[in-house]
């Protein structure tokens, strides 16, 4: 069975390559730009592609305000730090992520909280966020403490796992029930729309990732949106290194962070971001075409979610059990056709084990048999 996977795989992507995971095109004119912003000499983090990207963001997604940053988890740390998370506050989010989700939260000397995620959206599951709630929360005062640690709980972080959203109107709804700031890892789903609105639009901020391996790159970057002009406000603030403006003297009116896009990736990311809509076709008709062929063959493919137009960054499996999958990633990987595991639970590695959780059985069912499959940009389509 899996040779037979590995020769349908060779023929989407070619017999005789290497085979990667999801490797970058640039078919654009990132070279034109590149070479304007050199010639320019507008090269760090101001320049007008920076403005440029910036506004052009905010207008694919849907959101009002764009602020490009020098990768995606510099955004979410700096999110975090705009929706007042400190040192000593919780953070929930979900096991079943990248590990810069919960690093941006220990980044604010926070811990985090884990809850399940829902086995069709791989995201944070709403019932297991009202069942923790329900058992380990309460508001006191505006603030919402855990009746477990006494400390304040202050946001949830939701990830849209491989670009497939998660139930985010039934999350958002029950964080505005608890008084807790929403903060979207929409890193992996730029073009991903949930009920026809753009991921990362949900909650009080959004963040996206542009990192070289992402629906669409700019080599790193990344970026917070959001609709609240006083965020956004202090979101550009606060990543460029909190200057107060002026045209010579440097007064910084607060610890700020180094994190702003440079002009360089900016105008990578402009022309990359023309390209979207051919991107996202070209990434949904292979979509297509892998789920009739795993369908013929009886293994399960993860089709985009009830309610949700998923952009398809990452194509996943889901195998029998561990050993099946072990032996798929074995066949696979040892004949040039690149796949992966999904990344271990947060709460298996050893800085994250005694962090408060609820049951994760759903995730632990997820991490023993899923995996991605090669899901880049076919340069015939």
């Amino acid at each position: 069975m899996f040779d037979e996977v590995i020769s349908f795989v060779r023929s989407k992507f070619g017999a005789d390559e290497f085979i990667a995971l999801h490797e970058p095109r640039f078919s654009g004119r990132e070279q034109e730009y590149l070479k304007d912003c050199i010639d320019s000499t507008y090269v760090s983090s101001v320049g007008k592609y920076v403005d440029r990207f910036e506004l052009d963001l905010a207008a694919y997604t849907g959101a009002k305000y764009a602020i490009a940053t020098v990768n995606g988890t510099a955004a979410l740390h700096a999110a975090l730090v705009l929706a007042g998370v400190a040192s000593g506050d919780e953070v929930i989010t979900q096991p079943l992520t990248f590990v810069a989700t919960v690093n941006a939260i220990k980044y604010c000397g926070a811990e985090p909280c884990f809850v399940d995620v829902d086995r069709d959206t791989m995201g944070l599951s709403p019932d297991a966020l009202r069942s923790f709630l329900e058992e380990s929360a309460v508001l006191e005062d505006g603030l919402c403490r855990n009746r477990v640690t006494g400390r304040v709980i202050r946001a949830v972080v939701p990830m849209h796992t491989f670009g497939h959203p998660a139930r985010m109107d039934e999350i958002v709804a029950i964080c505005e029930e608890y008084q807790l700031v929403v903060v979207e890892d929409a890193a992996e789903s730029l073009g991903s729309r949930y009920k026809d609105q753009h991921t990362g639009t949900f909650g009080h901020m959004g963040v996206f990732s542009f990192n070289g391996n992402k629906t669409i790159t700019c080599g790193g970057g990344g970026a917070i949106v959001t609709d609240d002009e006083t965020l956004a406000r202090r979101a550009k603030h606060i990543t460029t290194t909190a200057k107060v403006p002026h045209k010579w003297e440097y007064n910084h009116d607060c610890v700020g962070f180094n994190y702003r896009m440079p002009n360089l990736n900016a105008a990578l990311a402009c022309a990359q971001l023309e390209q979207i809509e051919a991107v996202l076709e070209n990434k949904r008709a292979l979509a297509k075409e892998y789920a009739a062929f795993f369908e013929s063959i009886g293994i399960t493919f993860i089709a985009e979610p009830e309610h949700a137009h998923s952009n398809y960054w990452l194509n996943a499996l889901v195998l029998e059990d561990r050993a099946q999958r072990d032996e798929f990633l074995q066949e696979t990987n040892s004949q040039g056709v690149m796949t992966r595991p999904v990344w271990k639970l947060m709460h298996h590695l050893e800085m994250y084990a005694n962090a408060q959780r609820g049951d994760l059985s759903v995730a632990e069912w997820l991490e023993s048999r899923l995996v991605n499959i090669p899901s880049g940009v076919r340069i015939d389509g």
